[in-house]
C-alpha cells in the first residue's frame, strides 16, 4: 500500500515538473534577446552598451553572468547573440 502511495506522489511531481518546465521554456523562447537583456541585466546593474566589449569579452562576460543571474542557456545564449550582433 505505501509503495503505491509512493509511486503515485512521484509520478504527480515528475508530471509537476515537466508541466512546469514547458511553460518555462515557452515563456523564454518567446522573447528576444534584447528583452532577456533588459529584464535580467538591468536589474542589477547598468549594463554597458554592446560596443563596450569585444565579442570575445563578451562571452566571458556571458559565462560568468549566467551562473550569477542564475540563466538557463537559451537565455545566455539569445542575450550574448543581441550583444555580439545587435539584433
Amino acid at each position: 500500500m505505501k509503495r503505491n502511495i509512493l509511486i503515485i506522489v512521484f509520478a504527480i511531481i515528475i508530471t509537476m515538473g515537466l508541466v512546469f518546465a514547458s511553460c518555462v521554456s515557452s515563456k523564454v523562447t518567446d522573447k528576444s534577446g534584447s528583452q532577456l537583456w533588459a529584464q535580467n541585466c538591468m536589474r542589477c546593474h547598468n549594463s554597458p552598451p554592446s560596443s563596450a566589449f569585444t565579442n570575445t569579452q563578451w562571452n566571458i562576460i556571458s559565462s560568468h553572468m549566467r551562473q550569477r543571474a542564475m540563466l538557463t542557456e537559451t537565455e545566455s545564449k539569445k542575450i550574448l547573440e543581441f550583444l555580439q550582433t545587435g539584433d
